[in-house]
């Protein structure tokens, strides 16, 4: 329990997959802080937790791709927030392809983008990464019912958070 769990419990997060690629190694997690912060320019800030191998292979990576999970995807939620990378190629039997700069994409995702990080903050356990969106691609059908944190609740993290 932390001080701010009575402000945060009762929200609901979408959660993404951010997907990385550095020195021919692929990364990919489940991530649960993510939000649109700039319009003009547009940005929007990721945070990696410094426990787990995509963050590693992130903090020398020029590009991450960041994912929307449509709330029946569970099974891409449960291998890439359940998983580590550390044991598994969690790219092994997911259909991707190389996007900008070689950071995968999952074919799978409804929606998703490729953005050149501009900075790293220090966050604590977590590292912010702004992202400066390259490529953007939303597929067909407009909005999308979003994976949200209260449905993968039952994922048992592949690293602890810190």
């Amino acid at each position: 329990m932390t001080e701010l769990d009575p402000f945060s419990d009762p929200l609901d997060y979408p959660l993404y997959i951010v997907t990385a690629e550095a020195a021919g190694e692929r990364a990919g997690c489940l991530v649960g802080f993510g939000s649109q912060c700039s319009i003009r320019p547009p940005r929007f800030v990721v945070w990696l937790s410094r426990a787990n191998r995509t963050f590693r292979v992130a903090e020398q990576a020029e590009r991450l791709t960041v994912h929307l999970l449509r709330g029946d995807q569970h099974r891409l939620a449960r291998l890439f927030g359940g998983e580590t990378g550390d044991h598994l190629d969690k790219f092994a039997d997911v259909p991707w392809h190389p996007g900008p700069g070689g950071s995968p994409v999952l074919d799978e995702a409804p929606a998703w983008f490729v953005g050149r990080v501009q900075d790293r903050i220090d966050g604590g356990d977590h590292v912010g990464f702004l992202l400066a969106p390259e490529t953007v691609s939303s597929g067909p059908g407009g909005r999308i019912t979003p994976l949200f944190l209260t449905d993968a609740l039952d994922i048992r993290p592949g690293h602890p958070a810190s």
